[in-house]
């Protein structure tokens, strides 16, 4: 895939606002064969304070991106399993701060645009060229090409444990529909939701993006009448720790081939999670699944597959808003 990339990139990150984006883009950019208009973005930058800036330096980010488009040439959404902890790890900060999508909106625009397009687009056509559609550029927290990284990291960790963050990215489904659930932020529910997700991807079950959807469905509509935190207590995380983490190697270059660690600000007891997998995997064999034809005989598909035993996979978790 050919894709314009930018020669010069600012040292540090700033904060772009979307009425920038949605001046600029245009289809030549999300089709790669064009670039962003660098000084005039530049002008609509709000630079971070210089305490801040210190912790936002490009060039760790940048090497991240390029190692995966080297790596991942051959499966390009391979890629998300393997970034969304380094991106994590290397972007330390708190949720308030990843929830700023000014941020992301510089990486996409000034930083990166060509792995936006590299990742996210479509197929050419007799009609045209294929683009990334302008939500990876500047869009909600699932969508945006790199905040959706950075939060999975976020929602999926177990304390400084990035494993659950690769299974949850095993398949897209987990990051565009499970993502964007509330009860994500109630990490033993978060935790107990891959543990059973992960179990039917090991298993190899067929229309697996169909069981994820239908098993997060059914996890939302029952935590509208059940209350997880009271069958599964949890307990505040260690903001200290998360703060010490932070300050002490954001912007670090990460190791490439082996798991980076999280904050150590406490992991989910596995108490909690045991109390909900009953229910969970109750809910997992009930969720029905949307109608599709079969290919061969022409009959709607509709019967939930029996959900396979879990493994006992470690799980993730988020901390509050700092």
């Amino acid at each position: 895939m050919s894709v314009l990339v930018p020669a010069d990139r600012p040292p540090v990150f700033a904060l772009l606002p979307d009425v920038a984006v949605t001046k600029y883009l245009g289809r030549g950019i999300q089709s790669g064969l064009e670039l962003p208009p660098q000084v005039a973005l530049a002008r609509a930058c709000v630079a971070y304070d210089a305490r801040t800036a210190e912790r936002r330096r490009t060039a760790p980010v940048r090497e991240l991106l390029d190692e995966a488009m080297n790596r991942f040439a051959g499966d390009r959404s391979a890629a998300d399993g393997w970034l969304a902890p380094r991106i994590h790890a290397t972007l330390r900060m708190t949720r308030a701060e990843a929830a700023d999508n000014r941020l992301w909106n510089h990486m996409a625009m000034i930083v990166a645009p060509d792995y936006v397009v590299w990742r996210h687009k479509g197929a050419d056509t007799a009609e045209g060229r294929g683009i990334a559609a302008a939500a990876r550029f500047s869009g909600l927290h699932y969508t945006q090409a790199f905040s959706r990284l950075w939060w999975a990291g976020e929602l999926f960790r177990d304390g400084d444990d990035y494993g659950p963050v690769v299974t949850a990215c095993r398949n897209q489904d987990v990051l565009n529909t499970t993502m964007r659930l509330d009860v994500i932020d109630h990490r033993p529910t978060a935790q107990a939701m891959i543990r059973v997700i992960g179990g039917f991807l090991d298993a190899g079950i067929p229309r697996p993006g169909d069981h994820v959807n239908a098993f997060s469905a059914a996890v939302n509509a029952a935590g509208s009448t059940l209350m997880y935190d009271v069958l599964a207590e949890d307990t505040d995380p260690d903001t200290d720790e998360l703060l010490e983490w932070i300050e002490a190697g954001a912007g670090e270059v990460v190791d490439w081939d082996r798991l980076p660690e999280g904050p150590a600000d406490g992991r989910v007891g596995p108490a909690g999670v045991d109390a909900l997998m009953p229910l969970f995997e109750k809910l997992r064999g009930e969720a029905p699944l949307r109608q599709r034809r079969s290919a061969g005989e022409g009959k709607e598909e509709n019967a939930p597959v029996p959900a396979p035993r879990a493994p006992g996979v470690v799980l993730s978790k988020p901390t509050d808003f700092v």
